[in-house]
């Protein structure tokens, strides 16, 4: 089998980032050949160059409107797509160049508690608000809609009575770390088997 290029996406600290990066450059199969940010000044950036990873950087209206990120997929025969905490719509375009190529993690047990402006601790605070006695990770493939492909893997945590949405994200990261490398992994060797 061909080594298998993934770029990760991202638009904040990058703990997940640096986490598939760490577990990738154990894989003889995988490598985290880009990781890209729609900002500039995202702290994902340093970590990835940290550990010797190119990063490249993005305007909304060059993700949306122009071959500029393309382009760059391109150059370094990008296979598959993470999205590690990426805040923007993938468009139409990258969604048809990658079919069910693109991976996404939700802080939260989809169908619920997803969709535009769901995430972070808005997540945690509206599991909380609403009486919810579990919480977790879910794992899945990225379609047209927030937060809607298909699920490849759920991991569950209890909410405990007096939780805050900080406590409950320590939980959730827990899982996060936990799992997350570990389904890319699995579902990138699956799919690309036959190459």
């Amino acid at each position: 089998m061909c080594q298998i290029n993934i770029a990760i996406f991202a638009s904040g600290s990058g703990t997940n980032a640096e986490n598939l990066i760490k577990f990738f450059s154990q894989s003889k199969s995988i490598k985290v050949a880009l990781v890209l940010s729609n900002k500039n000044d995202a702290y994902v950036l340093e970590r990835a160059r940290n550990l010797n990873v190119p990063t490249y950087t993005f305007s909304p209206y060059e993700l949306t409107d122009t071959s500029l990120v393309d382009n760059r997929l391109n150059e370094l025969k990008i296979d598959a797509i993470v999205l590690a905490g990426f805040l923007l719509k993938i468009p139409d375009r990258l969604l048809t160049k990658f079919p069910d190529r693109i991976i996404n993690i939700h802080p939260a047990l989809l169908p619920n508690y997803g969709g535009k402006g769901m995430y972070g601790l808005k997540v945690h605070t509206a599991v909380i608000d609403a009486g919810e006695s579990e919480s977790g990770i879910t794992i899945h493939l990225v379609d047209g809609k927030y937060d809607n492909g298909k699920t490849l893997f759920q991991a569950k945590c209890k909410v405990d009575s007096g939780e805050t949405p900080e406590s409950l994200a320590m939980k959730i990261h827990d899982l996060e770390y936990r799992f997350f490398p570990k389904i890319v992994n699995e579902f990138l060797l699956d799919t690309f088997k036959q190459r």
